[in-house]
């Protein structure tokens, strides 16, 4: 007596699965080549923008962390009753000390001089730099750093001496200390050529003479224009709401009180702004990646139709046919995926190696990349899967 048994369809197993959808890939490695590639360029944008702007906004970060965020400046500014720009005293900063939390200020001051090259050159062809007076303890208040020479000293502050902004030293032909240049009918040595000053980058135009020297020598009436203040991160607010009335009493409304690196906070949030731009069109071409992929796998269920009638002749089940395609689908995304990111992340590094940023690749945006493609896959393969299930074996294997 025989014994009947139910009979099941066979299931692939994993492993069974990855095999046969690779095969397919294998058999077409030119176009699966093409279509992969859309998917990279999409995944390599959306990692490297992400990665640019993660390594630029650390570098930023990291500045602003050197430089400090508790300078204050206190500029005179337009009289808010008429008469031009006011004058602030000559004790400015000696007042601005007697604030409590104020660990240090500073000062400079616009200087009414004339600079040229040499003296060939006529007066009236200035090089479009300023000149001003400093103290000696301007370049430690602001973070600033000399590139070549020296800045000024006790000594020096009191001689004809300059130290110019990069800008500056650009435009007058100075690339070293020890050379000479005019300031109105005096020649003035310089003794050192600053980096640029990030905090105020307005002294990289600027000409720096001692206070000494240009009450000496060009008639300076000893008035600052400029003072700088670093107090206790603390009370920064604290001090800025005090700072104009101290150092303008009386007329606290002629005081223009900023903090320079507002500025590169700002820029930080700018870059962001950019960055959100830069992923929408990655997205983009993420996107038409996924056309390609889908339009290959439609192109690919027209071509193997006879295939698909054979399997299905020898007992393989619609979802096994869809299981098979839709795998397919996956592999040539994740290898598209995969390919993009590890593009994204080298051009991430070697474009932050040639700034001098520490590159910062979030491992986010490659796990997000992936899960993008992996979904891009699953969409595009969808449809082909299903088409390439729904072909009678008969109809299959009778198509030429």
């Amino acid at each position: 007596m025989t014994r009947n048994h139910d009979l099941r369809p066979a299931r692939l197993s994993p492993r069974d699965v990855l095999r046969v959808g690779a095969v397919g890939l294998r058999a077409r490695r030119a176009r699966v080549v093409l279509s992969a590639l859309g998917i990279a360029i999409g995944i390599a944008t959306m990692v490297a923008v992400v990665g640019l702007s993660e390594s630029s906004r650390a570098d930023l970060m990291s500045r602003l962390d050197r430089l400090g965020t508790n300078l204050l400046t206190a500029e005179a500014a337009e009289d808010a009753r008429g008469g031009g720009t006011i004058k602030l005293p000559k004790n400015a900063v000696a007042m601005v000390e007697r604030i409590g939390p104020v660990r240090h200020a500073t000062d400079t001051a616009e200087v009414d001089a004339r600079i040229r090259r040499s003296d060939v050159v006529p007066e009236e062809r200035t090089a479009g730099v300023t000149a001003q007076a400093a103290r000696t303890d301007l370049l430690s208040t602001l973070g600033g750093r000399v590139a070549r020479g020296t800045w000024l000293t006790r000594a020096g502050e009191r001689l004809p001496t300059a130290v110019l902004g990069t800008v500056a030293a650009d435009r007058l032909g100075i690339t070293r200390p020890g050379e000479t240049i005019m300031m109105n009918d005096t020649r003035v040595a310089v003794v050192g050529i600053l980096e640029p000053v990030e905090l105020v980058p307005t002294l990289d135009r600027v000409v720096m003479v001692g206070f000494p020297a240009a009450t000496r020598y060009f008639g300076f009436d000893g008035r600052p224009t400029t003072i700088f203040e670093r107090s206790s991160d603390a009370s920064v607010e604290d001090v800025r709401a005090v700072l104009a009335r101290t150092v303008s009493p009386g007329n606290e409304t002629g005081v223009r009180v900023s903090r320079p690196s507002d500025a590169l906070a700002a820029r930080a949030a700018a870059d962001k702004g950019l960055t959100t731009l830069m992923l929408g069109l990655g997205a983009v071409a993420l996107l038409v990646g996924g056309v390609g992929v889908a339009n290959t796998m439609v192109i690919s269920v027209l071509e193997r139709r006879q295939e698909i009638g054979l399997r299905r002749s020898l007992g393989a089940t619609r979802n096994a046919i869809r299981l098979q395609f839709l795998t397919e689908s996956l592999l040539l995304s994740a290898l598209g995926g995969v390919v993009g990111a590890l593009l994204g992340a080298a051009a991430t590094y070697s474009f932050a190696r040639v700034q001098g940023w520490t590159a910062v690749v979030p491992p986010w945006s490659l796990a997000g990349g992936l899960a993008a493609t992996l979904l891009i896959g699953v969409v595009a393969g969808l449809y082909p899967a299903i088409r390439a299930a729904r072909l009678h074996p008969t109809v299959a294997l009778n198509a030429t």
